[in-house]
């Protein structure tokens, strides 16, 4: 959208020929941006309460750079997932800061933060996936709280979080090997639940797949299963439960 575009539809509203509302959902669909190697969505936020988030993966430093500075110019922020550090000290750009757990890169965000994540993991080779899953929720909006390594094989480790658990909105559970602890967190507790397979494990775990089958065929009912090592989508899904009515 043009200046001169943009123009039109705000004198329209000074004019009373177009009200707030209708004005609002005509900017909710606005062209994107077209950098011949991305076309960025500077508007995803007004239509899906989640703005673009960059996926550095299979991407080259000087695109990950250039669309991470132009959604910078456009809303002073932006959310990169899968990065690496080489990534971060090229972007040159102050206030960003870099999660090396789960290869983040994050600048700006929603400052309030609102009702409670909390984000549990089953061994700690999962915490990567948890801290994607953590930075995201928090960078929408939502106040998180992780406690890891709580897994099957010690439960008196999770029940010590029993509390934490009740007070929680939503629960985000991360866990490899053979994927259990989502069933049990989902026995104790009615609050919705996000389960995320990781990779973790030994070879019949076959990348995770072991694990998100057990999440699939759990005899819990309700739990929402994401794909293997998202957790990116987990902590979008947990935000919009979270905040979900104001």
């Amino acid at each position: 959208m043009n200046d001169e575009s943009l123009k039109k539809v705000l004198s329209a509203v000074r004019k009373g020929r177009l009200s707030i509302p209708e004005a609002l959902d005509s900017l909710k669909h606005l062209p994107y941006e077209d950098m011949s190697f991305a076309k960025v969505d500077h508007h995803r936020h007004l239509r899906l309460g989640i703005p673009e988030v960059i996926y550095a993966a299979g991407k080259s430093v000087d695109q990950v750079v250039g669309i991470a500075r132009s959604l910078h110019q456009r809303s002073g922020g932006f959310l990169i997932t899968r990065a690496t550090e080489e990534m971060y000290r090229s972007l040159g750009i102050r206030g960003a800061v870099f999660h090396p757990a789960s290869g983040m890169i994050s600048l700006g965000g929603e400052k309030r933060k609102r009702g409670g994540v909390l984000i549990l993991t089953a061994g700690t080779s999962d915490i990567g996936v948890a801290e994607e899953a953590a930075v995201t929720a928090s960078y929408l909006g939502s106040r998180v709280r992780s406690v890891h390594d709580v897994g099957v094989a010690g439960l008196h480790r999770l029940m010590d979080n029993a509390g934490r658990m009740k007070k929680a909105r939503v629960i985000i559970v991360v866990a490899g090997m053979e994927g259990a602890l989502p069933s049990v967190v989902g026995g104790l507790t009615g609050k919705p639940l996000i389960a995320v397979p990781t990779s973790a494990g030994y070879g019949t775990s076959l990348g995770g797949l072991t694990a998100l089958f057990a999440m699939l065929n759990s005899c819990v009912p309700g739990i929402a299963v994401m794909n293997i090592d998202n957790g990116f989508g987990a902590g979008c899904l947990a935000h919009k439960i979270n905040t979900a009515g104001g």
